[in-house]
Parts: C-alpha cells; sequence; structure tokens
C-alpha cells in the first residue's frame, strides 16, 4: 500500500462518519480512527508493520558438567614430550573426516611402522563429498597414528608421528 492508497482511506474515515477503520495484510497492519473532535474530521491514524511468529528455541535441561581429573603433573608430561621431541608431526592441511584406507576392504595407506617418504599417500580426508588423498611432505618411519579411522579432523590437527631417522 502506497501513501497515496492511505491518504484516501483517511479521506474516506473522515467523510464516512466511521468511527475506526483496521485493515491488515501480510506485510502491514494500519489501524485509522477518527478521535471525536471537530465532528470526526480528524482521524488518528497508527501504522506499523505486522507481527510475524519467530518460533523461540526450546529450553533444554543443562546437566552438571562431571568433575575433571586433576591436571597430569609436569613431571608427568616432561618425559612424553621429551621423549616425541625427535619426531615429526604430519597434520591435517584441511576440516574433514580422516580415513586411513580407500574403503573398509583394502588396507591402510599407512601403518606402525611403514617407511613414507614425499608424494606417498598416507590417508584421505573427505570434505564436502570430496575424497582428498594426503600425501607425505617428509620421509622417515610411522611411529604413532594420533587419529582413529573415520573420525572428524580439524585443519592443523596432528595425525601422525613420523620418526625421519
Amino acid at each position: 500500500m502506497d501513501l497515496s492508497q492511505i491518504q484516501a482511506l483517511i479521506k474516506f474515515v473522515s467523510k464516512s462518519g466511521v468511527s475506526e477503520v483496521e485493515l491488515e495484510t501480510k506485510d502491514f497492519k494500519i489501524n485509522i480512527k477518527a478521535d471525536g473532535k471537530n465532528g470526526g474530521d480528524a482521524p488518528q491514524m497508527m501504522a506499523m508493520p505486522a507481527q510475524a511468529y519467530v518460533p523461540q528455541p526450546m529450553m533444554t535441561q543443562q546437566q552438571p558438567a562431571p568433575l575433571a581429573a586433576p591436571a597430569p603433573t609436569s613431571e608427568a608430561t616432561a618425559p612424553k614430550a621429551a621423549e616425541n621431541s625427535h619426531y615429526i608431526t604430519v597434520k591435517s592441511p584441511m576440516i574433514g573426516t580422516f580415513y586411513r584406507a580407500a574403503n573398509p576392504e583394502t588396507p591402510s595407506f599407512a601403518n606402525i611402522g611403514d617407511e613414507i617418504a614425499p608424494g606417498k599417500v598416507i590417508c584421505i580426508i573427505e570434505a564436502m563429498k570430496l575424497f582428498n588423498e594426503i600425501e607425505s611432505e617428509v620421509s622417515g618411519k610411522i611411529v604413532k597414528v594420533l587419529v582413529d579411522d573415520a573420525t572428524p579432523v580439524e585443519y592443523d590437527q596432528p595425525l601422525f608421528l613420523v620418526d625421519p631417522s
């Protein structure tokens, strides 16, 4: 509804002697009331956008978080860090789902103890229905696989530990 149509509606209300006219469409709602002063010649108008129904999210009851185990002492983590310091970490180049093999019937691309070289496919990461073969950029022996098969991985998440010697 444009301004000229609203003005015509106001003139109609003032000439007809009607005390109130309300018009509602899916886009807006208009309410015109004659105030009764001056013989009803000065109607009042209120225009406002129509109220849209917005569903409210359902409230869920939160369960209390389980108590965390105490953090390990630095003495326990120091040997583990020193033990892994000479290994190269192969990290995920993208976000997706990590797969060790092309399909469940074929052997894994890389297992613990396997020698790898630059360019050798070591895993697949599925991202947006595309299966991306991830090639090694280092050479050495795989010491540890850090991610379980068919699990989500983040960008830069460690996947393998490789002994370069």
